[in-house]
């Protein structure tokens, strides 16, 4: 299944080599604000109920990153594209934004924190699920006026709590030196996902998401946080040298 992921790159970002035995993502030093990304996926054109990935799913790979410090988010794992960050190359088949479903290896610079709970890591390189109901995207436009609410901290922070009902979630951080190779590996099972790194179980979690995922591979250089106190950010960051995640001996099953 490894020889099904396509290139997605934007202003700058490369992606070389065949992650089946060694392949490079980076994006390049960037002193605007642009949004840069190297990705490899195997869904970006499909809709989302064809996703190919169900369980019983397993990947394995080693990688390493050029710069423990990262400027924005990189990881690899399985999701479900809530918010067509395909920019629209879906079409009309993932219009609507849905709630999250993901199991994934994922790192974010300080700039971000991507938790609605305060007791798990929203930043720092971990390991993560977010399981959702699988309700239709069409549903999304009734949260519209909601969104309004963002904009006062109060209000924001009781949305928060409220979207922990229907968004769930596990996570463990991840204290090691990624600008070393180690071995990670996920198995996602029907009532339970297995994370590991070098050999050694991470995170075993109930928590199984729904529905059908794509697998994903990516470093870019974005900042998303939705903080304990309410604050919503979103902005692209420069960056001081090339960033780059190396991939080797890429496996799924």
């Amino acid at each position: 299944m490894a020889e099904k992921l396509q290139k997605r790159t934007l202003n700058g970002g490369q992606v070389l080599g065949n992650c089946q035995q060694e392949c490079q993502l980076s994006v390049p030093v960037v002193k605007e604000n642009i949004y840069c990304l190297a990705q490899l996926d195997d869904y970006l054109a499909l809709s989302r109920r064809r996703f190919p990935h169900r369980p019983p799913f397993h990947f394995q790979l080693t990688s390493r990153v050029s710069q423990s410090d990262c400027a924005g988010t990189w990881g690899f794992g399985l999701w479900n594209d809530p918010f067509n960050m395909g920019g629209g190359l879906a079409g009309l088949r993932r219009i609507f934004p849905v709630l999250p479903n993901a199991a994934w290896f994922f790192y974010g610079s300080l700039e971000n924190y991507l938790s609605l709970r305060d007791d798990l890591p929203g930043a720092g390189f971990h390991a993560r699920i977010f399981q959702s109901p699988l309700v239709p995207g069409m549903l999304s436009l009734m949260a519209l006026p909601a969104l309004l609410l963002l904009m006062v901290p109060t209000a924001a922070q009781l949305l928060r709590r409220l979207a922990r009902v229907l968004v769930k979630e596990d996570a463990i951080a991840l204290n090691l030196d990624v600008t070393d190779w180690h071995s990670y590996e996920m198995a996602w099972e029907i009532d339970r996902v297995q994370f590991m790194v070098d050999g050694d179980t991470v995170l075993s979690t109930a928590l199984a998401p729904k529905g059908c995922w794509g697998f994903v591979l990516w470093i870019d250089n974005q900042a998303f946080s939705f903080d304990p106190q309410g604050k919503v950010s979103y902005a692209y960051l420069r960056t001081q040298d090339k960033q780059t995640l190396t991939i080797q001996n890429l496996t799924m099953d």
